[in-house]
C-alpha cells in the first residue's frame, strides 16, 4: 500500500479524471457538429484521393510504361495531377471550416469564463490577484488556440490518412506492411510518456505566466508606478520581474525540449523505413522468396513515406493534446467556481421601489476563518436590527474593523447575509431579481473607479441612452459641470487610467454625477469623503446632499461632520450595535459616539 492508503495499481486521481475531462472538452464542440461533419467528409475524401496516387504510380511502372501504352500513361499521369489538385482544394476548405469552429469554441470559452467571473461575489476578487484572472482569460485560453483550431482536425485527418494508408499497404503486400509497422506500439508508448511530461511542465508554465501577469498588472498600473518611484523600488521591481521572466524562460525551454530526443528517434526510424523495405524486398528475392514487382515496391514505399507524415503528426498531436489538458483544467477550474450570489429561479420584480430598508437580526461572517469558539469564522456582524424608512437617512459610524462597510455591502448584495435577512420594501433582497436590485440601489464608495475613456462614456456607464442634456444636468447637480466644460475637450476628455487626470474630489463628483444619472431610490455612501481634504470635502458634501435628497440613504462615515443631520445614527463596535439615536441624543448620553466626536474635534485642523 502507498502512504495515501491506495493500492499500488490505483491510477492517480488526475489520470482517473482525464476521460471525464476529455468528454467535457468534446462537449464544447457539440454546437458545431454539423460543420465538423463536413470537415470529416473533406478529410475522408482527401485521404482517399491521397491513397489513390501510389496505385496510379504502380500502374504506370508495371503496365503503362513496360507495355508502351501512351494513352493509359497520359490518363494515369492526369489522374495523379488531379489527385494533387483535389487534395489541395480539400485541405483549404478543411482548414477554413476547422479554424472557424476552433475560434468559435475559444470565443465560447472566453465568454463563459468572463460571464462566470462577473457573477462571482466581491469576496472572490478580494482574495484573487487581478493578474491571475487576466492570465486565465488571455494566456490559458490563448494557449489552447492551436488545440481547438487545428489539433482536432489534424487528429481526424491524420488518423484517417493512417488507416487508409495502412489498408492500401496491406492490399499491396501484407508482409512488407508487417515489417513497416513492427515498431509502432513502441512509438505510441514513447509519445504517451512525452505527453504526460509536457502536461506537467505546461501546468507549471501557466502558473508562472499568471504570476508574471499579476506582477505586471500591479507594478505597471498608475498606482504601482507612483508607489515604486516614491519608495525608490523601481530597480528592485525590475529585478524581481527579471527573476520571474527567467523562471518562465526555463519552463518554456523545458516545455519545448521535453521528449524532443525521443520524438527525434521516432522520426529517424520512420525515415529509415524505406531503406528497410528495399532491403527486405531485395533479400527475399535473392533467397528465393516471393517476387515483388518494381511497381509494387515503389508504390509501397510511396505509401510508407505517405504514412510517415501523418503517423509522426498523429503522435505529436497526442503529445500536444496531453499538454493542452493542463490548460483546459485551469479554465474548467474557473468555470466550476461556485457562485455565491445567485438569482432565485422565480425572483421578485418590483416596477416601483419606495426605498424602505430593513436589517432583521443580520449576521455575516466570512468563510474559512475558523477563529470562533464553534470552529466557524468570527462574525463580522451579529444581531443587527435596523430600519431605514423610505426617504430616510441612516449613518453608520464606529472604529475601523467594526463592520460598517460590510453592512453597506449587504444591501446591493455584494455579499449575502449568513444569518437573518436584509429587505427592500419588505422583500428579502435575495428574492429580488438582479435588475430590480441594480435599479434600486446605488453605491458611491471611497474607491472611485473610472474607466480609461471619456468623461461622457464614464457617465453613460450608468445610463447608456442618456442624452447630453441629462449628462450636463447630472454633472451640475454634482458640481462638476463647470470644471468639465472648461477642459479643452469638454465631456470628450479622456480621464486616463483609473481617472488619474482628475483630483480625488473631482473623481468623487464624477462618481456622484454617474449615480445621479442612474437615479436609484436607495443610496449607499461608503466613506465617500474620508480621503479628501476639508475644503474638498465640503464641496463634495454639497454634491452628496443634492444626490441624497428624497432618497433612502445609508452613510458609512469616518468623519462625523458628514452625518450630523442623519435621521438616525448607529455606532457599530465589533459587529454589534453599541449605540443608536440622533446626533443630539447621542451627545447627551456621553457614550462612544460623544467620544468619537471629541476625537474628531481634536483632529480638526485649526482655522
Amino acid at each position: 500500500m502507498h502512504p495515501d492508503n491506495q493500492p499500488a495499481s490505483t491510477p492517480p486521481a488526475e489520470d482517473r479524471n482525464q476521460p471525464r475531462q476529455v468528454r467535457r472538452i468534446l462537449r464544447l464542440f457539440r454546437p458545431y457538429r454539423g460543420r465538423l461533419a463536413v470537415v470529416g467528409l473533406l478529410v475522408g475524401a482527401s485521404s482517399l484521393v491521397g491513397v489513390a496516387t501510389p496505385f496510379l504510380l504502380k500502374a504506370i511502372l508495371d503496365v503503362a510504361i513496360p507495355e508502351g501504352r501512351t494513352g493509359l500513361l497520359s490518363l494515369l499521369a492526369l489522374g495523379m495531377i488531379l489527385s494533387a489538385m483535389l487534395t489541395g482544394v480539400f485541405g483549404v476548405l478543411q482548414t477554413l471550416i476547422s479554424t472557424t469552429v476552433g475560434q468559435r469554441v475559444m470565443h465560447d470559452l472566453r465568454t463563459a469564463v468572463y460571464g462566470r467571473l462577473q457573477r462571482m461575489s466581491l469576496a472572490f476578487f478580494t482574495r484573487t490577484r487581478t493578474g491571475e484572472v487576466q492570465s486565465r482569460i488571455a494566456n490559458d485560453i490563448g494557449g489552447m488556440q492551436a488545440t481547438v483550431t487545428s489539433t482536432a482536425t489534424s487528429l481526424v485527418s491524420n488518423l484517417t490518412s493512417v488507416v487508409a494508408t495502412v489498408v492500401a499497404m496491406i492490399a499491396l503486400d501484407w508482409r512488407l506492411t508487417a515489417v513497416s509497422l513492427l515498431l509502432l506500439p513502441l512509438f505510441v508508448w514513447i509519445s504517451r510518456r512525452v505527453g504526460k511530461e509536457r502536461k506537467k511542465i505546461t501546468t507549471q508554465r501557466q502558473k508562472q505566466m499568471a504570476a508574471m501577469a499579476a506582477t505586471v498588472t500591479e507594478s505597471l498600473s498608475v498606482s504601482g508606478i507612483l508607489l515604486g518611484r516614491t519608495m525608490g523600488r523601481s530597480d528592485s521591481l525590475t529585478t524581481a520581474f527579471s527573476d520571474e521572466s527567467e523562471r518562465l524562460v526555463d519552463l518554456e525551454v523545458r516545455s519545448n525540449m521535453a521528449g524532443r530526443w525521443r520524438m527525434a528517434v521516432i522520426g529517424i526510424v520512420m525515415a529509415a523505413m524505406p531503406a528497410v523495405i528495399y532491403w527486405a524486398a531485395g533479400t527475399a528475392l535473392q533467397l528465393g522468396g516471393p517476387q515483388v514487382s518494381i511497381g509494387t515496391i515503389v508504390a509501397f514505399v510511396s505509401l510508407q513515406q505517405g504514412l510517415f507524415r501523418p503517423a509522426v503528426s498523429l503522435l505529436s498531436t497526442g503529445v500536444q493534446i496531453q499538454a493542452s489538458l493542463a490548460l483546459f483544467q485551469r479554465i474548467f477550474e474557473y468555470l466550476d467556481l461556485p457562485i455565491d450570489i445567485t438569482e432565485r429561479e422565480d425572483p421578485v420584480h418590483l416596477d416601483t421601489v419606495k426605498g424602505e430598508v430593513r436589517f432583521e437580526n443580520v449576521e455575516f461572517r466570512y468563510d474559512g476563518d475558523g477563529g470562533g469558539d464553534d470552529g466557524k469564522s468570527r462574525p463580522i456582524l451579529d444581531g443587527i436590527d435596523l430600519t431605514v424608512p423610505a426617504g430616510g437617512s441612516l449613518a453608520v459610524v464606529g472604529p475601523t474593523g467594526a463592520g460598517k462597510s460590510t453592512l453597506g455591502h449587504l444591501v446591493p448584495r455584494l455579499y449575502d447575509v449568513t444569518g437573518g435577512r436584509v429587505t427592500l420594501d419588505g422583500v428579502d433582497v435575495r428574492d429580488l431579481d438582479f435588475d430590480t436590485l441594480a435599479r434600486a440601489v446605488g453605491v458611491v464608495s471611497q474607491e472611485t473607479y473610472l474607466f480609461h475613456a471619456s468623461v461622457a462614456d464614464n457617465l453613460r456607464f450608468a445610463k447608456p441612452a442618456a442624452t447630453d442634456e441629462e449628462l450636463h444636468a447630472a454633472a451640475k447637480a454634482a458640481q462638476i459641470h463647470d470644471h468639465i466644460a472648461a477642459l479643452p475637450d469638454g465631456y470628450d476628455t479622456v480621464v486616463g487610467e483609473r481617472g488619474h487626470r482628475f483630483s480625488g474630489g473631482e473623481k468623487q463628483r464624477l462618481a456622484i454625477a454617474r449615480t445621479i444619472l442612474r437615479d436609484p431610490p436607495v443610496l449607499i455612501l461608503d466613506e465617500a469623503t474620508s480621503a479628501l481634504d476639508t475644503r474638498t470635502e465640503h464641496a463634495v458634501q454639497e454634491a452628496i446632499d443634492a444626490l441624497s435628497a428624497n432618497r433612502t440613504t445609508v452613510t458609512i462615515a469616518h468623519r462625523l461632520s458628514t452625518v450630523r443631520g442623519a435621521d438616525q445614527i448607529v455606532v457599530l463596535d465589533a459587529g454589534t450595535v453599541a449605540e443608536r439615536g440622533t446626533h443630539e441624543e447621542l451627545l447627551e448620553r456621553d457614550g462612544r459616539y460623544a467620544a468619537l466626536v471629541r476625537r474628531d474635534a481634536q483632529l480638526e485642523p485649526a482655522p
